[in-house]
């Protein structure tokens, strides 16, 4: 019996092309996994009207964490149209497989590593070590919003905030809502997981990144927990920035942050933000983790224009397993894994096109699994 259950879900476009590429290092590893695949993506909401079809779902359950990906998403129309005619006008909302994911399992917290790998002729510099936290369960991607807008949902909103009244009289037709919840629990927790995030790996410093002079409810809960959680870890520096200000002095001064603590829309801005500091997309991963089970990725797209011709970079993801390995307490196959990585990129001799190089995505896994 193998040691670990890993769900393996590739989704759509060149997510199966990188999964590919992943499963070369794992295998080189000696990783001791059964994989167990799962339908998830574009495809599955165009014939079944559902992109996480259940049975995925209940698969996952019987598996220790995830490796995904990518997916494609479209917005509202241009989904209703790739529908098959029969399910067509059926009221069928498409909804993102990965928004789905954290909210089954709970995934409240998102990690995004953004570290500068000497040698990356695509660095801004070669001493960014980034980390973005992100609470991922809450924000507006809670996915509660209105359009039209209900007319008891437009009184009580008028009837217990003046501000909502300058839309009295407006057609709801012409009026769409997102909320924006956030917890103070879930605010706590994310705040705590960064600062021992912090301790446990050496970041000398925690800045918390909302926009509490405008969204002060929301944002202003965000730092009321940090500021409690800082005091009981004297030996991390707390700071606290407005996530405008902090695009602006990542651009300038990179180097001089650790963790970044954020909500969910910042921090998936920052995150893509960070990761072009440090290569690109194709440099980018992700940890989705939750009390009970874990999910992995690369956070660039699917890229249907390219899917099949295995030209996109694989480090993402290759990342995106290292991360997994560690989470499963495979320290050393961890370690071996982003040594053989670091020495990749340094030597320059294997590179893919957004390196400047011609290398597929599986000659780069190959060499990266070369030199484990």
């Amino acid at each position: 019996m193998a040691k670990h259950k890993i769900g393996w879900l590739p989704g759509d476009g060149v997510g199966r092309d990188v999964m590919e590429a992943a499963r070369i290092v794992l295998d080189k590893l000696g990783f001791d996994a059964e994989y167990y695949h799962g339908d998830i993506g574009w495809s599955f909401w165009c014939k079944e009207g559902n992109a996480l079809p259940q049975r995925t779902v209940q698969m996952l359950k019987q598996t220790d964490a995830c490796l995904f990906g990518a997916i494609t998403s479209k917005p509202k129309e241009e989904a209703e149209k790739d529908l098959l005619p029969e399910l067509q006008r059926k009221g069928l909302l498409y909804q993102s497989p990965i928004l789905q994911l954290r909210q089954e399992f709970n995934l409240h917290t998102n990690i995004r590593p953004c570290k500068a790998y000497p040698g990356n002729p695509l660095n801004y510099r070669d001493d960014i070590n980034v980390l973005v936290f992100r609470e991922s369960t809450e924000c507006l991607y809670v996915g509660i919003e209105f359009h039209p807008v209900p007319t008891p949902v437009l009184q009580v909103l008028m009837e217990y905030h003046p501000r909502a009244r300058r839309y009295a009289g407006i057609d709801p037709n012409d009026i769409a809502i997102s909320t924006r919840v956030m917890t103070r629990q879930r605010c706590e927790g994310i705040a705590r997981s960064a600062f021992e995030c912090a301790r446990r790996h050496g970041y000398r410093s925690v800045t918390a990144v909302e926009k509490p002079n405008v969204t002060r409810e929301t944002s202003g809960m965000l730092f009321r927990e940090a500021r409690k959680i800082a005091k009981q870890f004297s030996d991390i520096d707390f700071y606290e920035a407005n996530v405008d200000a902090m695009c602006m002095w990542l651009l300038k001064n990179p180097q001089h942050y650790g963790v970044l603590l954020t909500s969910n829309l910042f921090g998936d801005i920052l995150s893509k933000l960070c990761a072009q500091l440090v290569g690109g997309l194709g440099f980018g991963c992700s940890a989705n983790i939750g009390d009970k089970y874990a999910l992995f990725e690369p956070i660039h797209g699917s890229a249907p224009k390219y899917t099949g011709q295995y030209r996109v970079n694989p480090i993402g993801i290759i990342l995106a397993a290292r991360m997994m390995l560690e989470h499963l307490e495979e320290s050393e196959m961890a370690n071996a894994l982003e040594t053989a990585i670091a020495k990749v990129i340094r030597d320059g001799k294997v590179r893919t096109y957004d390196m400047g190089g011609a290398a597929t995505t599986l000659e780069m896994a190959k060499a990266i699994a070369e030199r484990i």
